[in-house]
């Protein structure tokens, strides 16, 4: 995918994406679709509307001036109908208590790093920099390259938060302009991993793979779900598979699952369905810890 990405969300002062004070860029878009993912606003790359009734007065000024008059009051709040919905965002510029949002939004590079170049104090005093999340920044490499290739000209700490999911070559290309990578794994069976994120894991293993051959920083970060990939010869196998990659040691996050994923389904009108997941006792978390620091890598729960 090669044109200019939409960002739904940028994050100042973000202490959980790498070292010091960063600020987080939100690509939208992403190759797989995690049940588990905190942020389903993210798997399209498309601009979303978003609602919450918790937050609506009943004002009705998104009836007033919608253009295409689309929104309706109802007994469960306001209605659109998404047939008819141009997704023109006037209804979320005219909510007064933001009940109403638009998710995704075109920014050009040069808004990107006046964003980000604010902060550079900040990054300077703490050790911090920017990170690229999402969503899937990699679906947008050149984009991405043009922001990474600003932020080392201004001697900004670059991190890139991926899924893996994407060419060798474009991983490979992004690793010379990036210091450091969040990496996730999620498990390490194939089908299994077709059966909850949509596409298997070859490509994400072979990549991270060959990314640790570059020497660069790697944080790898694994979603511990019970029910999902929290049984113990997964942890296991990742371990040993950590274990065997190139480079120094590496840093592995566990990730407990929490079911705080519903309300944003909620708000992007969509139904959500935890199935057989659940939240990994306190106990299997720190079995996994166990596991994976016996092959002499760096875990911790995050």
């Amino acid at each position: 995918m090669d044109k200019t990405p939409l960002i739904f969300d940028i994050k100042r002062y973000a202490i959980n994406d790498g070292p010091g004070i960063r600020t987080t860029i939100f690509f939208k878009g992403c190759p797989l679709q995690c049940p588990w993912c905190h942020n389903p606003e993210s798997f399209s790359s498309k601009t979303e509307k978003m609602y919450s009734s918790a937050k609506c007065i009943g004002c009705q000024e998104c009836i007033k001036w919608c253009p295409n008059k689309v929104c309706e009051l109802t007994s469960d709040g306001i209605v659109t109908n998404p047939d008819l919905c141009l997704l023109c965002g006037v209804c979320a510029d005219v909510c007064p208590t933001q009940a109403t949002e638009m998710s995704g939004r075109v920014m050009f590079v040069d808004e990107v790093m006046a964003v980000i170049k604010k902060e550079i104090t900040f990054f300077d005093q703490s050790g911090g920099g920017v990170s690229f999340s999402g969503g899937e920044p990699l679906l947008f490499p050149q984009f991405l390259l043009e922001l990474l290739n600003q932020c080392g000209q201004n001697q900004i700490h670059r991190i890139v938060d991926t899924t893996g999911y994407c060419p060798e070559e474009t991983l490979l290309e992004v690793a010379g302009h990036t210091e450091h990578f969040l990496y996730d794994l999620k498990m390490m069976d194939s089908a299994k991993h077709k059966k909850f994120t949509g596409v298997g894991n070859e490509l994400i293993l072979n990549n991270l793979q060959t990314l640790a051959k570059t020497g660069r920083i790697i944080d790898i970060r694994i979603p511990l779900i019970h029910g999902v990939n929290d049984d113990l010869p997964n942890i296991e196998e990742s371990a040993a598979f950590i274990a065997k990659l190139a480079g120094p040691p590496n840093r592995v996050d566990i990730l407990p699952y929490h079911n705080i994923t519903s309300n944003k389904y909620s708000k992007l009108g969509r139904i959500f369905h935890p199935g057989q997941m659940a939240e990994p006792t306190q106990q299997r978390q720190e079995e996994a810890v166990a596991i994976i620091n016996k092959y002499g890598l760096d875990a911790r729960i995050n």
